[in-house]
């Protein structure tokens, strides 16, 4: 099964108020493997970036200056998503930058139906956690130690990871068991020595027997003598 795995860097947090997507990053999956297929693309957002968003992902004006327009872009971005689920990381985001890009370039929407969000799968898996991709990668051992900003090829690579992990990982580790227990079911079992052990005497000793006899003469009226005259 082919799934692609994306993110999104903008100018800001809603296209309908003019901001725009300034990079996007796809991770080709299949059967939850990457395939070391990608689609990565910086684009001119024809507008200033904002400090505040800069700070985050680190483009800024002069990098971006010489950068295609997404429009020139968007005929290999449809190619490469093709028809298959598209996953994100709070994806009503990205999949609102992505369509609102492609309409304003004359192109069709990405039906939504193919959104799969790994924000919504980790709330309904660790409820009362925290869902950040950080946390995630840190729930998860997945290494980020590279990551200083967002990157949205990186940000893919690591969602690809931690989206394998929501979906039940990767099981590693299982062949390594089968043929460990090849191996060794391939020699003779060797039976460990018997160990003998004395046996243990559980009567009573002729002295134990006499203190016993002597305590219960010293019991005034018991009643199995009572028992016994009636």
């Amino acid at each position: 099964m082919r799934e692609i795995v994306f993110d999104t860097e903008t100018t800001g947090f809603s296209f309908d108020n003019g901001d725009r997507m300034v990079e996007i990053g796809c991770v080709e999956i299949v059967n939850r493997v990457e395939t070391g297929r990608t689609f990565h693309a910086y684009f001119n957002p024809e507008r200033q970036m904002p400090p505040e968003a800069q700070r985050i992902h680190g483009l800024g004006d002069t990098f971006l200056a010489d950068k295609p327009l997404f429009s020139h872009q968007a005929e290999a971005l449809i190619e490469f998503l093709g028809d298959c689920p598209l996953i994100a990381h709070n994806a009503g985001f990205d999949f609102g930058f992505l369509n609102g890009e492609l309409a304003r370039a004359g192109r069709a929407p990405i039906d939504m139906g193919r959104m799969i969000d790994t924000v919504a799968m980790a709330r309904t898996r660790h409820p009362g956690a925290k869902h950040s991709l950080d946390a995630l990668c840190s729930r998860y051992g997945i290494d980020r130690s590279h990551r200083v900003l967002h990157g949205a090829l990186l940000d893919a690579q690591l969602l690809s990871q931690v989206y394998v992990e929501l979906t039940g990982g990767r099981q590693i580790g299982l062949t390594l068991v089968t043929e460990t227990v090849e191996e060794q079911t391939s020699f003779a079992p060797v039976a460990a020595p018997a160990v003998v052990r004395p046996p243990r005497i559980f009567e009573p000793s002729e002295a134990e027997l006499a203190r016993h006899a002597a305590f219960i003469e010293k019991i005034a009226n018991p009643l199995w003598r009572l028992e016994a005259s009636g």
